[in-house]
């Protein structure tokens, strides 16, 4: 299968490149600049979609970059990395002489609201509460393709555990020191997945006829852990404690207020119709994620 991945430079998109060429796919990447391998965004959207099987987007700018203020500039960047990449593809693929066999689209499991309580399956509302639930909401509507030539599937991952990048890139050297902790109360919800994982879905609704419509990108485990419990295991995996909480002032003091609300607050979520449709995850378990991540 001819597979083009928009954002397939990325943490998510390597590991997911690394698949598909495993399985025999060939893989094209969308980026910013032409290249061997790879097509640029600005050619995809002037000369239309190149001959292709599948399409996937991954592209979106790190949305808890703390290098990166959370101002209107920042925040039309991180829109315009997802949603406008999104329409590109959209747009390509619903003009396209020979459409692609299947579209699929990562977003996130921010759609759902975050609560302590309750429990979200794919078939959960969402969207329209906060500017995460928002930006996901106008990502998944780019992505809509008119007709059935083309099978569309929706991937909501979940925080991304994984060697050499995603979120525990940027926590290791404290929880390493000993200075790591849960963040805020620590009791909201940690809806997780592992890089292997994230790729083996979107592989895996690639490569599955029956696979259309939602599935939540998150482990099995996910909806049993809290911050607390990913805190006390990542020191666990690294023998340190994991003792020192970041207090909510701080997280906001950071990131910012809306930002911190990825961090201080959470979804339980539940991959039902992952699990429904065939799909068998390599990490069922946290302790066993982080082992790998950090060994």
């Amino acid at each position: 299968m001819r597979v083009l991945v928009g954002g397939g430079t990325g943490f998510v998109g390597g590991a997911l490149t690394q698949l598909l060429r495993s399985r025999g796919h060939e893989v094209t990447h969308v980026s910013r600049h032409q290249g061997p391998g790879r097509i640029s965004w600005d050619k995809l959207s002037r000369s239309g979609l190149p001959p292709c099987d599948a399409a996937v987007n991954l592209a979106g700018e790190n949305v808890l970059n703390p290098f990166r203020r959370w101002d209107e500039a920042f925040r039309k960047v991180v829109v315009a990395s997802r949603v406008e990449t999104t329409k590109t593809l959209a747009k390509a693929i619903a003009e396209a002489e020979q459409p692609p066999r299947v579209w699929v689209l990562v977003t996130g499991v921010g759609y759902y609201r975050p609560s302590p309580t309750a429990e979200y399956t794919e078939e959960s509302p969402g969207g329209d509460f906060d500017f995460f639930s928002r930006l996901v909401s106008a990502w998944e509507a780019a992505a809509k393709v008119p007709g059935d030539a083309t099978r569309q599937v929706v991937v909501r991952s979940g925080v991304v555990l994984g060697k050499g990048g995603g979120a525990v890139s940027q926590m290791l050297w404290p929880f390493r020191l000993g200075l790591g902790g849960p963040v805020g109360s620590g009791q909201q919800p940690f809806p997780w997945v592992h890089v292997r994982d994230a790729a083996g879905l979107v592989c895996h609704a690639l490569e599955t006829e029956a696979v259309d419509g939602v599935l939540n990108g998150v482990s099995p485990a996910s909806p049993a852990t809290s911050n607390a419990d990913f805190a006390r295991e990542l020191g666990r995996a690294l023998g340190r404690p994991a003792l020192l909480p970041l207090p909510g002032w701080g997280v906001r003091a950071v990131f910012g207020a809306e930002r911190a609300i990825m961090l201080l607050e959470g979804q339980r979520v539940v991959p039902r119709w992952a699990l429904a449709s065939g799909y068998r995850f390599v990490y069922h378990d946290l302790p066993s994620a982080l082992r790998e991540v950090v060994s």
